[in-house]
């Protein structure tokens, strides 16, 4: 038999072969209309061409969409395969020699912030540190309620000291009052939603000397309804998957799997996707145990962290010396802003070798407090100017 060049076969592989043998040809139709022959006055429909003997036939459309379904399935087990990359307990399960050999290899490359202070002051060369912290993981420990992430008391008296000496802002996912309902130092600059919402103190800080000047900056307002509705659509998707938590950062929002069972996780990107397809223009992307929903647009902290500096009067200056501690993936859009400007550098908060653009290390928001009050220690020993 010859098909004709509007068809075209595959072999289809069938699971029940009492109903069809297991390898079996398959004539896929591409849709036509119906067209209409017109001779002595009759008129007559031309119908597809049937499918030779041997083969099935199904239509194209209908195989584009089992494929769809397929290659969801594709996606679905790439998103399940990131989650399982970046949770620490399946790192923890790793061969001990191993992790330790990949640990140290690591360490080489990014090493303590601690170790290396006298080298990285040094490297300050006399000009203005300004710090940018993140939150959660930083100053604040991973914990499975989100509401719950409070930094201890002698952290928050750390930072407030760091500001009195440098300026200091939080860049963090969370929405700008609901950090600073945690942190609760007015003298800071806080970049919320990944740094689409961003807010100084009263007296801010310029280059020269401080004056009174209130910054405001959001970048995506627009998004502000659209994400309401997508928080609200969530909650009532996840509410089957228990331990999922959806939070609404005002420009933003976040799907926390921490507490979700393994074997649900799969089930839950199908639910977070099936909201968004309905929203082309938001991004989803995969944070610490959390599921980040942003706007499509060019902003991310890297981008609240040049939008920082050039209020402060450093855009396009070569005497500051950005800082910048976090422990997420989103923190990476910093640290590559760092090394592509090609002053300060990123600090990486983590017990566990991952890529990054950070030039250094430390463990955990421990180590970050010591690394601030080694800072502040160091800032204080310096001559008044």
């Amino acid at each position: 038999s010859i098909v004709s060049a509007s068809e075209f076969a595959v072999n289809f592989v069938v699971e029940n072969p009492q109903r069809m043998s297991a390898s079996q040809n398959l004539v896929v139709s591409e849709t036509t209309r119906s067209s209409i022959t017109t001779t002595n006055n009759s008129s007559s429909t031309q119908k597809p061409p049937t499918a030779p003997p041997g083969f099935i036939s199904i239509s194209k459309k209908k195989l584009l969409k089992n494929l769809d379904i397929i290659n969801g399935g594709q996606r679905i087990n790439a998103w399940v395969d990131s989650m399982r990359a970046s949770s620490p307990t399946h790192l923890k399960s790793l061969p001990s020699l191993s992790s330790q050999q990949q640990l140290n290899s690591w360490i080489m490359e990014h090493p303590s912030a601690l170790e290396m202070f006298e080298q990285i002051m040094e490297a300050s060369g006399g000009k203005q540190i300004v710090m940018f912290l993140d939150y959660d993981g930083t100053l604040s420990p991973i914990v499975d309620d989100p509401d719950k992430a409070f930094m201890s008391s002698k952290m928050r008296r750390t930072v407030k000291k760091v500001a009195k000496c440098f300026p200091t802002a939080i860049v963090t996912g969370r929405c700008v009052d609901k950090v600073y309902n945690f942190v609760k130092l007015a003298e800071l600059y806080y970049a919320g939603s990944h740094g689409m919402d961003i807010k100084g103190p009263a007296k801010g800080f310029s280059r020269h000397k401080r004056v009174k000047q209130s910054l405001l900056y959001q970048a995506a307002s627009e998004y502000l309804p659209m994400i309401d509705e997508v928080c609200r659509q969530l909650v009532e998707k996840t509410k089957s998957t228990p331990g999922a938590i959806v939070e609404n950062h005002k420009f933003c929002a976040s799907v926390h799997f921490r507490c979700v069972d393994e074997k649900r996780w799969s089930e839950l990107v199908l639910q977070i996707r099936s909201v968004l397809k309905e929203y082309p223009t938001l991004n989803l992307t995969q944070g610490r145990k959390v599921f980040e929903i942003r706007p499509m647009i060019e902003w991310d902290k890297g981008k609240a962290l040049e939008f920082l500096l050039q209020s402060l009067g450093f855009g396009n200056s070569n005497s500051v010396f950005p800082v910048y501690i976090g422990d997420d993936r989103t923190d990476e859009d910093a640290f590559k802003m760092l090394r592509d400007r090609g002053e300060g550098f990123g600090i990486l908060v983590s017990k566990y070798p991952k890529d990054t653009d950070a030039s250094y290390s430390l463990l955990d928001p421990s180590e970050v407090m010591d690394f601030l009050q080694r800072l502040v220690e160091w800032k204080q020993m310096q001559p008044r100017m």
